[in-house]
């Protein structure tokens, strides 16, 4: 008779390692808090009895969702994707709000958001450190990642949807060419590590296939941003006065140059043409040209991934990737 049940408990993996339920959870949860013997013992109880961390034993499943809403309103774009998919079924979501991977020195999630009930996990935006990715080879709520474009972690295969940033760039480089443009400035804010593949390294290695590509740095923490926005733009003008049009990691930083070119004292050369991305109300009130990301697809496309784990039905589905549409307005001309 098979001794594997089908739902196994948190307490039959304890008993059959020989440890407390509260080790069992470090070693999935948390694996460097536990020595190397006694997670291995954990992994082989678990994995010989079939548990899956936290699945709600009844009820709505519960999904958490971590992401860096408080840094960019963009994923609360993504959300609602995902909730229109939860609405479909019993679906509870769980947000978690995590640092922006930009602003951090080490821009890397070290513990997945886990806690009791929780049957799938969705990380947006921010790379899986080492001990979080080590983690994920222990039995346990299935993750999908968005708009983490990481190799290390499709390697592991956890499944992934992204937009092909890259393609986006290209959108922009070849719109900008054609209206004569050779050099653009690139507004980003500072990418404080190198650990990681951003989103905006992709979009500048996208418009760079065939434009000259110089840099503005501006920081987004300061006080007033189109003051700073203004200075970064007047520093990479002085740099690159041949430069004849500016293209925005994102449309806020792209509203901010907007209005940092018609700020008096500001001493930007005229006539640039601007590029946002992302496109939304922003980019339309000031007639932005922009790249239309699919946000809310994408959080579609997440919770939809993720509930086929845990039902089986897309457990060959390791990728999803969706393509970006440029928007043009008013602020590209030709030169």
């Amino acid at each position: 008779m098979d001794e594997r049940p089908q739902k196994a408990t948190i307490y039959a993996v304890a008993k059959r390692a020989g440890v407390s339920i509260s080790t069992v959870s470090l070693a999935i949860n948390h694996p460097q808090r536990v020595n190397e013997a006694t997670r291995r013992s954990v992994i082989a109880a678990a994995t010989e009895l079939g548990y899956r961390g936290g699945a709600a034993a009844s009820g709505a499943q519960r999904i958490a969702v971590a992401a860096p809403f408080s840094s960019y309103a963009s994923y609360y774009r993504r959300l609602s994707g995902i909730m229109e998919r939860a609405a479909m079924d019993s679906v509870e979501i769980v947000v978690h709000d995590l640092p922006s991977a930009a602003g951090s020195d080490s821009p890397v999630l070290d513990a997945l958001p886990m806690r009791a009930g929780i049957d799938g996990i969705v990380v947006m935006g921010v790379p899986l450190s080492p001990a979080a990715l080590e983690s994920k080879a222990l039995p346990g709520p299935p993750v999908v990642l968005v708009d983490v474009p990481d190799g290390a972690q499709r390697r592991l295969g956890l499944p992934s949807v992204l937009i092909d940033d890259e393609r986006g760039g290209e959108l922009i480089a070849r719109h900008l060419a054609e209206l004569g443009h050779e050099r653009v400035v690139f507004l980003h804010e500072p990418q404080r590590s190198e650990e990681y593949v951003s989103a905006g390294m992709l979009r500048a290695r996208g418009f760079g296939h065939l434009l000259s590509v110089s840099e503005a740095v501006a920081d987004v923490a300061a006080t007033d941003l189109v003051e700073a926005v203004g200075a970064a733009l007047e520093r990479a003008f002085r740099a690159d006065p041949e430069a004849t049009a500016v293209v925005a990691n994102h449309d806020e930083l792209a509203a901010a140059a907007h209005r940092a070119f018609r700020v008096a004292g500001a001493h930007l050369p005229e006539g640039r043409s601007l590029v946002g991305y992302d496109d939304g109300p922003l980019a339309s009130a000031l007639d932005l040209t922009t790249v239309r990301q699919p946000f809310e697809e994408s959080g579609y496309a997440a919770l939809d991934l993720l509930l086929g784990r845990l039902s089986g039905e897309h457990a060959r589905v390791s990728s999803v990737q969706l393509a970006p549409d440029l928007v043009v307005r008013g602020t590209t001309f030709r030169v």
